[in-house]
């Protein structure tokens, strides 16, 4: 990669005009210390040709993404501002009468950070710069939530994905016009829009869906024998994905006589577009759902700053906040005290965080009894190591042997629960109380003995609320809908965006250079 000799277009707005800037912004500390913060080596890898270098330096565009994350803008909207705004000017580095770049070279950046061997090295610099100053030593405590954000995509009907996946197939896979002209009837598929039927007509749209879920069998059964490249792998699987996620066996049907229907209810883990195949619905209630992705985060609850950030596909047990926990705080240099609500309160999580020697203040979920004002599952004593438990009345039984750490354990009272006299209390079942005991059970028990001490319930509403600002920060400046598509592209944006926050937050408490390392100044 070639180097930048700094030369500009046009008096250097910093120098000229940086009485100008507001004092204490961002805008003034990236016109100070871009060098330091973005270091020309630190993007080294991103242009490993050693002819000639980039036409514009990437320490000039990390600076501008970390703007445009900061701000909530668009490609146009930031270029923009590098035009007319003295303050992007300084912060980026271009003089007075610079015009800019197009809008597209910040595509073409992010798509080399995305593809890198780091693609979050903004936020890992960001980081870097807080460990620098110190401003976390001695703050144990981290505070985990979780937050929907919009796809940049629409939401495609089951008619409308099959037909683009047998013409995405058709269009990467060589081979596939032949077979689809021979053997795909239901639709001309060179027309992207939709058949014309009659479409308030249930009998119709049925069989459409069978017949497109036939055509795409057909050209997948029939598809040439060879080694296929990278787009022409995805097109195939989308397609096989998309043929089987909405559809079921007619009635009378065995499922080997090729007739289909949309089946009853939503598939697990639905792909809801072919244009981003990542994005999910997301229930984060039962009653409200969106589509989109996850973005899971990690904040020091005094400071607000986010020690770690990550973006999921928004369905699925991987992408549980669970099992995102233990990836959040890997990072750590030392156990911490870390702070959530039900979402994390699992067995699982609850074992994998404790071994690593985090104290965990997650909110246990609340236990529902049977029957309205009746005993909860603690009223029960159970005892998981001996094998037994003993019901209110004072009947004990054996539990069901233990066959792994993944297997539920029962017992059934059944007609010991006749006559008793507190059954009214306990079941409403005619075959008695039947106890379902969950793997973890014993951890969970514990964890909602210590959710009573009135000393950890304190500490949670003091430590765990300051999450809530942090998700606020997040999804302010219309960034609650995602502007790109894929999980790799909108992680990249998310760790920048959690980096402009934390640089935002830095600042704020007075970071600054003394010539040798970072430091928190005071400020009055």
């Amino acid at each position: 990669m070639g180097e930048w000799s700094g030369e500009t277009v046009g008096p250097d707005v910093w120098e000229t005009c940086g009485d100008l800037i507001p004092a204490g912004s961002v805008f003034a500390f990236l016109a100070e210390h871009r060098g330091r913060l973005f270091p020309a080596v630190m993007f080294a890898d991103m242009y490993p040709s050693a002819n000639g270098r980039p036409s514009m330096p990437p320490q000039i565009l990390a600076a501008a993404i970390t703007l445009q994350a900061l701000h909530g803008l668009s490609d146009f909207e930031t270029v923009q501002e590098l035009r007319c705004d003295l303050r992007w000017k300084a912060a980026c580095g271009l003089g007075l009468h610079d015009t800019a770049f197009d809008s597209s070279l910040l595509a073409y950046f992010r798509r080399r950070l995305a593809r890198s061997a780091r693609p979050n090295r903004v936020f890992e610099a960001v980081r870097e710069v807080v460990k620098a100053t110190g401003v976390l030593k001695g703050k144990h405590r981290r505070a985990l939530d979780s937050t929907v954000l919009d796809d940049a995509v629409a939401t495609q009907d089951t008619v409308t994905q099959l037909i683009a996946a047998v013409r995405a197939v058709i269009r990467e896979v060589p081979g596939a016009d032949a077979v689809a002209t021979r053997h795909c009837t239901a639709h001309d598929y060179a027309d992207p829009g939709k058949p014309r039927i009659a479409w308030n007509d249930a009998q119709a749209r049925a069989d459409l869906v069978d017949a497109l879920v036939g055509d795409a069998l057909l050209l997948l059964g029939h598809l040439p024998e060879q080694q296929l490249g990278e787009k022409a792998a995805t097109a195939v699987g989308l397609l096989a994905l998309v043929a089987g996620q909405d559809v079921e066996p007619a009635d009378d049907s065995d499922g080997r006589d090729g007739r289909w229907r949309i089946t009853r209810g939503t598939a697990p883990d639905r792909i809801v577009s072919t244009v981003d195949p990542d994005a999910r619905h997301v229930h984060k209630t039962r009653t409200h759902y969106q589509d989109g992705y996850k973005a899971h985060l990690a904040i020091e609850p005094e400071t607000t700053i986010y020690t770690e950030v990550e973006l999921t596909p928004g369905a699925g047990p991987r992408h549980h906040e669970a099992a995102v926990a233990e990836s959040l705080l890997a990072g750590e240099d030392e156990p911490v005290d870390a702070f959530g609500d039900t979402a994390y309160s699992t067995g699982g999580a609850r074992q994998a965080l404790g071994d690593a020697g985090h104290r965990l203040f997650f909110k246990p979920a609340p236990q529902r009894p049977a029957i309205a004002g009746g005993f909860i599952l603690d009223d029960f004593r159970i005892d998981t190591a001996g094998g037994t438990v003993t019901c209110p009345a004072g009947r004990t039984l054996p539990l069901s042997p233990d066959r792994g750490p993944d297997t539920p354990r029962s017992a059934a009272f059944g007609d010991r629960c006749t006559g008793c006299q507190l059954r009214e209390r306990c079941t409403a079942s005619k075959t008695g109380r039947t106890l379902r005991i969950q793997p973890g059970y014993d951890l969970q028990h514990t964890a909602r003995r210590q959710a009573a001490d009135p000393a950890w319930q304190a500490a949670y509403r003091r430590w765990r609320p300051p999450v809530e600002r942090a998700v606020a920060w997040l999804v302010g400046h219309r960034s609650r809908r995602l502007r790109y598509r894929g999980t790799i592209k909108n992680n990249t944006w998310l760790h920048t965006r959690a980096a402009a926050l934390n640089l935002r937050t830095l600042v704020n408490l007075g970071l600054a250079h003394n010539g040798t390392t970072w430091q928190i100044q005071a400020t009055t």
